[in-house]
């Protein structure tokens, strides 16, 4: 993994969020979208949690908020039978959020 390069349309004031890597598994292709996610302002930690198995399947990768923790929100994320959790500390409102991941999923 290289460092990541720096955004030219970001001033020195505005910095990237952080992702934290405490685990070492993640669902595929959860972390490109995370990155992403990243670059977006308002965004100031972006936490992958837990997986756990799901009785559904989902056969495309979904992110949905879940519940507003304290400073941000609980995001889950779903593919296949897998679900992870992923915390996001962040200013923004809970629409403006949904945005900015559907922003994020498209790229």
């Amino acid at each position: 993994m290289g460092k990541p390069t720096a955004d030219p349309l970001r001033t020195a004031s505005q910095k990237a969020a952080r992702l934290v890597w405490n685990h070492s598994t993640h669902l595929s292709g959860l972390i490109p979208i995370l990155e992403r996610l990243c670059q977006h302002d308002g965004i100031q930690t972006v936490t992958p949690g837990v997986i756990g198995r799901s009785k559904g399947h989902c056969p495309k990768m979904q992110l949905r908020v879940s519940v507003p923790i304290r400073g941000g929100y609980k995001v889950i994320a779903r593919q296949g039978k897998t679900v992870q959790e992923v915390f996001i500390l962040t200013t923004l409102p809970q629409d403006q959020l949904e945005a900015a991941l559907a922003i994020a999923m498209r790229c």
